[in-house]
């Protein structure tokens, strides 16, 4: 199967569906991010001509601490097992009594192997399984792989290492894509903030009458992509690039079956995410607390049905 993730900029789709994107990498499906928002529009220097504003707007100001800080505390979660801790019985410091000593370990690593082997066994090679995050057989450690300039053009690093906010943007979502084995796309219309949007009351405030629709060019892309599910913001924080990106899902719902070089049937295939991190500031546990008129789109014969992914395995 393909899966499109739509974000309205770079970083929406990690923080919120990252984990379902690891779950279906997991089983071999294929994942295309499509990045909506990752343009500067006419700014000609947007790394020096930003307002203090602007710059926290797209997350290179004081605004990102306090997610940082509290929405990944890890004070507040309690450890799975005790941690009291015992001599490891080779009179070396003490370890947790819970934790797995040198001879397990071996014994684990001879079963991990040997699963490896059966896993690969119709293939040519096979691949060694370390469970001490070492390389064996001269194999390359992936964490020892460069997450750096695999697709980057010269001139996006460039402008990120001068300080450009949305090159810089763009290097970190690619750095994402490459890490979750996810393939990327960039639309490049411009940021909010460069549409003329200034301040929180306007950027949280819905869209103006004037301002651009995103259906178009998604649509076009989503259509080329051929994916069996599409992921589209709620918009719950109604930051305005958002709900362009929720007004779009809601536009391909609208579209009927079509009958004449017969198209998607986009109803089941068109799935609304959580935005992150706008649904734990906001407390978000229903739609009712969605901005008045959010789902006003949503054709009358399309119901909307709650879906839960488990990423307990991947967190």
């Amino acid at each position: 199967m393909t899966h499109v993730f739509v974000a309205p900029h770079p970083d929406d789709v990690a923080l919120s569906c990252g984990g379902l994107i690891a779950s279906l990498r997991e089983l071999g499906q294929s994942v295309t991010i499509l990045t909506v928002f990752s343009g500067a529009g006419s700014a000609t220097d947007p790394g020096s001509s930003l307002t203090t504003y602007q710059r926290e707007a797209l997350g290179f100001g004081s605004k990102t601490h306090w997610p940082a800080t509290e929405a990944f505390n890890r004070a507040d979660i309690a450890a799975d097992y005790p941690v009291e801790t015992a001599d490891d019985g080779n009179g070396n410091a003490a370890v947790p009594v819970w934790a797995a000593r040198e001879d397990r370990l071996d014994a684990t690593q001879e079963d991990a192997d040997a699963s490896a082997k059966r896993f690969w066994q119709r293939a040519s090679w096979y691949r060694r399984a370390s469970i001490r995050n070492k390389p064996l057989a001269g194999q390359l450690l992936v964490d020892d792989l460069s997450t750096q300039g695999a697709v980057y053009t010269d001139d996006v690093v460039e402008a990120a290492a001068a300080g450009e906010v949305m090159a810089s943007r763009r290097v970190e979502d690619e750095r994402y894509a490459y890490f979750a084995e996810a393939s990327l796309v960039f639309l490049d219309l411009p940021d909010a903030v460069f549409r003329g949007y200034e301040g929180d009351d306007q950027l949280l405030g819905g869209p103006r009458e004037d301002d651009l629709s995103a259906f178009e060019v998604l649509r076009r892309e989503i259509v080329r992509l051929e994916p069996q599910s599409v992921y589209l913001p709620l918009g719950i924080g109604n930051h305005v690039d958002h709900v362009l990106c929720r007004e779009a899902g809601m536009g391909l719902l609208q579209e009927g079956r079509r009958w004449v070089m017969p198209g998607p049937e986009w109803a089941g295939q068109v799935t609304f995410y959580e935005d992150f991190p706008y649904a734990w500031w906001k407390a978000f546990s229903r739609l009712d607390d969605l901005p008045r008129g959010a789902l006003a789109g949503l054709p009358s014969d399309v119901l909307l049905s709650l879906r839960y992914a488990d990423i307990a395995d991947q967190v």
